[in-house]
């Protein structure tokens, strides 16, 4: 049921849900007939990257296929830094979790006798992906649980509200603070609980080109890590090799799976370039084949993606969405190369969590991409992101039914933030343009110590807090990317090319020590990486 701002800060024992998409709405359902606050700033079903996911869900379900090949997929992508636990655990889940939401009404694909129809993805050694009519998983999945959360009499629909700052108290959440979505000179509003789920999304929105949505703007990660969360991994940011360049923000994006069936990558001289990078060609991961792209486009010769041979005239009844895309641009797939470029599409850092999907404050989880579970390291593994959302809102929801949540704390008289100025478009384009040139595909030592600095100066001087969190959140990316001295699955220093041996580790951190970086860099001093940040 949809509720709206005059109950919001009833008093309740209901478990707070921040985000709508697919890690949020699977979480709710799994906690039905438990109580739950579901807070969404767009309307239910929009401004979710899940529901963009065009390649479809990774599982171990065909005959043939074992969740062990699929974890030893997931660990050699990873670079060296997946645990290996989780990867299986996650593996093992998949198809429990595929259960669930063909339960929920999720119409995957099924061949001529009636299986799941699988498809293959690029480092994957088997047709795993389950998908939706070829390139829709992610708005159908997204459709199915809307409508199922909707239904279900346990969830209080809140939509049209951002959260803004977590409440705590003694190391653990108390609460949450709100305002109307767009609406920056509107009023915060509290709402109380012991227990809160951030399943906010990504960060995609830091950068110029992206394939994510306005809302993924990396609010949930700047929230908890303002409240003192431990960060995990936050300079591994995957760029997908083959958005569209079509004058679009977001870029549309033409799916792997184009090139699971064949399509390859050109350049202007219609030159195979992949073939001379990696075994895989167009199949690498995605990382290599990012870089692969990006080297063309810097060297003039530009970037397509051609599917003119593997697909022709099949193009629109296989891929109907990056169809559609094309020809509202005016390229007609079926006979022309499509032009493409490296953009933002997803976070494998966010906030640090364990296998319950706790977080490092009592009280707070995380599931879907804001959170950093330890599965894909320093690169992700195609299609791997909407079965680890789902797996963790599972989880999530088992954990927290085991828990006793105390009652909800008096809220707090004085606001976190009491003032909200207008966000400053301005500021907002300076930051996208600063995370993209120097936080990008390509990095090195001075463009991230200028980043570390613009970021940290835009989160001092922010008015509006949208804006602010935008800063906190870059400013995590850029201080880890600084601290760590070497090139690693989606992070590469054209200063530091090799990986450093082993031990090989993650990224544990803080803000308050991105802000100790930044303020060495401010001094013109060279700070020492922080210690919980490989060296």
């Amino acid at each position: 049921m949809t509720d709206n701002i005059h109950n919001l800060t009833r008093s309740t024992d209901d478990v707070v849900i921040v985000g709508g998409g697919l890690a949020g709405l699977f979480c709710a359902l799994k906690l039905a007939p438990r109580p739950v606050t579901l807070i969404s700033a767009a309307p239910l079903g929009q401004g979710a990257s899940s529901a963009w996911a065009q390649g479809g869900i990774a599982a171990a379900v065909a005959e043939g296929d074992s969740p062990e090949a699929h974890a030893a997929d997931t660990i050699a992508v990873g670079g060296g830094i997946v645990d290996e636990a989780v990867a299986l655990g996650i593996a093992r889940e998949a198809g429990l979790r595929i259960h669930d939401l063909l339960a929920y009404g999720v119409p995957f694909d099924r061949d001529l006798e009636g299986r799941l129809a699988v498809g293959r993805e690029a480092a994957h050694s088997a047709r795993r992906i389950v998908h939706v009519r070829g390139d829709g998983a992610g708005a159908a999945i997204i459709a199915a649980l809307s409508e199922a959360v909707r239904r279900t009499p346990s969830i209080r629909l809140v939509e049209g509200f951002v959260a803004e700052a977590l409440l705590t108290e003694d190391g653990a959440v108390t609460g949450l603070q709100l305002r109307e979505a767009g609406n920056f000179a509107a009023r915060p509003v509290m709402i109380a609980s012991r227990a809160i789920v951030f399943a906010t999304g990504g960060i995609g929105r830091l950068y110029a080109v992206t394939t994510n949505p306005a809302e993924a703007n990396g609010s949930g990660l700047a929230i908890a890590a303002r409240a003192g969360a431990v960060i995990a991994d936050p300079e591994f940011v995957q760029f997908h090799p083959t958005a569209m360049m079509v004058g679009r923000d977001p870029s549309p994006l033409a799916t792997e799976a184009l090139r699971g069936e064949g399509a390859t990558l050109l350049n202007a001289r219609g030159e195979r370039f992949m073939t001379a990078l990696h075994p895989l060609a167009e199949l690498a991961p995605r990382d290599i084949v990012a870089r692969g792209v990006f080297a063309e486009i810097t060297a003039g010769r530009g970037a397509f993606l051609d599917a003119r041979q593997a697909l022709g005239a099949r193009f629109a009844d296989k891929f109907p969405t990056v169809y559609a895309s094309c020809i509202a641009a005016g390229i007609d797939p079926a006979t022309q190369a499509i032009p493409i470029a490296p953009a933002v599409h997803y976070h494998m850092g966010g906030i640090a969590v364990d296998a319950g999907g706790r977080s490092s404050i009592d009280g707070l989880w995380a599931g879907g991409e804001v959170s950093s579970t330890g599965m894909h390291g320093a690169n992700r593994l195609a299609s791997n992101s909407l079965l680890e959302a789902v797996v963790y809102a599972a989880r999530i929801a088992d954990d927290i039914a085991g828990r006793a949540i105390p009652s909800p704390a008096h809220l707090p008289e004085a606001l976190v933030t009491p003032r909200n100025g207008a966000p400053d478009a301005s500021v907002v384009k300076r930051l996208r343009a600063m995370t993209s040139a120097n936080v990008g595909v390509i990095r090195e030592r001075d463009g991230l110590a200028e980043a570390v600095r613009s970021f940290a100066a835009i989160e001092h001087t922010a008015t509006n807090t949208a804006v602010r969190n935008m800063a906190t959140a870059a400013l995590l990316l850029a201080a880890s990317a600084w601290s760590r001295r070497e090139s690693r699955g989606a992070h590469c220093r054209t200063d530091y090319p090799s990986e450093v041996p082993a031990p090989a580790q993650r990224t544990m951190t803080t803000l308050a020590e991105a802000h100790e970086i930044a303020h060495g860099l401010t001094e013109h001093s060279t700070p020492r990486p922080a210690q919980s940040m490989i060296a």
